[in-house]
This record gives C-alpha cells, structure tokens and sequence, in this order.
C-alpha cells in the first residue's frame, strides 16, 4: 500500500529519492573528505524542497498549457532572471538603513513578477489556478539558486572550508522554503493571471495590493532576526550600544531571541498561507464576468525580449 501510494505521488518519490542521495552524499563527504563532493551537496540540497513542490504544484494545474516544459521554464529561466535582476537593482539601488528589507522586499517581489509575466505572456488561457502554479515555479527557483549560494557563502570560514555550516544552512532553508519566495510569487501568479487575458496582462489595483502585501511579508521574513533583537533587548532592559552591536548576550536572551524569531517567521508564514487558501478557494468558484478596471499590458508588444509584433 505504501509503495502503491508513492508511486501515485511522483512529487513524494522524487523528494525521497533525492533526500536518500543528499543525506547519503554529505556522508560519504565527511568520511572521505573528498572536496570533488561539495557541489553535489548544495545542489542536491538547494533545489531539493523547491523542485519537489513545484513537482507537485504542476500537479493541480488547470489548464493544458501549462506544460512539464513551461514548469521547468518558469523554474530554472525564471529563477535565474530573479537573481540576477534583484542582484543588480539591490547593488545600485539599496544602501544601510532602517528600511533597507522592505527595499529587498520590493525589488525581489518586482522582479519575479516582471520573470513571470514575460515567460507566460503567450499563454492563451490564463487562470488563477495556472498562475499560482507558475508563479510558484518563478519563486521556487530564485529560493533555490539563492539558497545554493547562501550555501557556499556559509561554507568559507576562517578555518577552511566547513561541511557542518553547509549542511546547517541548507537544512534550515530547506525547512523554510515552502513558506518564502515560492509562496509569495504563487500570491502574485495567481492575482495576476485571475484578469489577464491572451492578449494583454491586466496591472489592476488588486495587483498592486498583492504586490506591497508579499512585499511586506518579504521584508518582515528578512528583518525577523533583528526586529527579535530589539524586542529581546526591549523586554530585558538592554539598551543597544551606540556602536549599534549588543554585548554578550544572557541565556535568558538567547532564549527569547530564539523564540521571537521562530513565532515571527511562523506568523508571517500563516499569513501566508492563509491568503493563498482564499486565492486557491476562490480560483474554484465560477463567476460571471464582470468588468474591472486596470491598465492592459499587451502580451505582444515589441518591446518584450523576443517578443511578436502585435497582430
């Protein structure tokens, strides 16, 4: 029965195979010491989680159109426009301040939502439910091509290369992922595509509040660690030093340090969550066509990248 149910879950076998080889690749890392071995680690652990739930997003899509070749598009070309746009926006556009999250939010939000609606602009039925799935494909890529660096990143210490750090950061990206980039851009996808039509994508005040809400949640999801700081120091009676770095802190903070951070990044992803079920329940819903107002993009424009003339 269980091999049955498996096998009727190609998204279960596929995360299950893969965590067999990551966990059994780390091992074999360790007692070799074979450095050769270190890129099949972040990549095994990197794109683990992200493209199992794409696999299973791909799964309740609606339309035909949404192909496993589109999926893979939206997953790998998409992730890859993300990082590379947010990378070059962040390094001219943001500098240290208070509000420099929500910039990220902002920027990194913009930019998989401009990687969504250029790679599915030729789609000729366009659904909530599809764009969810796409969208989630978008997001789940940039997480897993940010999470292989943030990988590296950890990696490199002043002691040589660390297996430990590796292995630490992509569990515990693994373990978030679900709840970040994917679930934002599915948001976007969906309220995106639920007015877009094949020859235009419709930019409506909808959108707009979707976009400063993933937004949001983005920027509180990167600052939870310092809004915990603050909120620990504030409850403990620590004033932050002038030079802006705390002192040693106390077990007693470390355990509210802890905890605030952990209920912060679970209460935005319930937020989260809960606003994708009233996107999901609402996509099953038949309405009749109303009309909304907005400002049309042409999926035919020239000046899209390799895009037709219009007809």
């Amino acid at each position: 029965m269980a091999l049955t149910g498996t096998r009727s879950r190609p998204w279960l076998r596929m995360f299950l195979i893969g965590l067999a080889l990551w966990v059994a690749t780390v091992v074999i890392t360790y007692v070799t010491q074979n450095t050769n071995l270190i890129p099949t680690i972040v990549l095994l652990g990197s794109f683990l989680v992200p493209a199992t739930f794409v696999s299973w997003a791909f799964g309740h899509r609606h339309s035909g159109e949404v192909t496993g070749e589109l999926v893979f598009r939206t997953f790998a070309v998409g992730g890859v426009l993300g990082v590379l746009g947010a990378s070059l926006l962040e390094s001219y556009l943001l500098h240290p301040s208070p509000w420099l999250f929500v910039g990220v939010g902002l920027i990194e939000e913009a930019v998989k939502l401009a990687a969504l609606a250029l790679l599915t602009r030729h789609l000729t039925h366009k659904s909530a439910r599809d764009g969810l799935v796409l969208g989630a494909g978008v997001g789940f890529g940039f997480a897993a091509f940010e999470s292989a660096g943030y990988a590296l990143t950890a990696m490199f210490t002043q002691n040589g290369l660390s297996l430990i750090d590796l292995v630490t950061t992509e569990l515990l990206r693994g373990l978030l992922a679900p709840f970040g980039h994917g679930l934002w851009t599915a948001i976007l996808g969906a309220v995106l595509f639920s007015r877009s039509t094949r020859e235009h994508f419709l930019l409506t005040g909808r959108l707009l509040v979707a976009y400063l809400g993933v937004s949001l949640l983005h920027a509180l999801w990167d600052s939870m660690n310092t809004i915990a700081v603050v909120v620990t120091l504030v409850l403990t009676g620590q004033r932050l030093p002038a030079s802006g770095y705390p002192g040693q802190p106390t077990s007693a903070q470390v355990e509210l340090f802890t905890v605030f951070t952990w209920t912060g990044l679970a209460v935005i992803s319930a937020l989260g969550l809960v606003w994708l079920a009233v996107l999901v329940r609402a996509s099953r819903r038949t309405v009749a066509p109303v009309v909304v107002r907005g400002y049309p993009v042409s999926t035919d424009a020239r000046w899209w990248p390799a895009g037709r003339p219009p007809r």
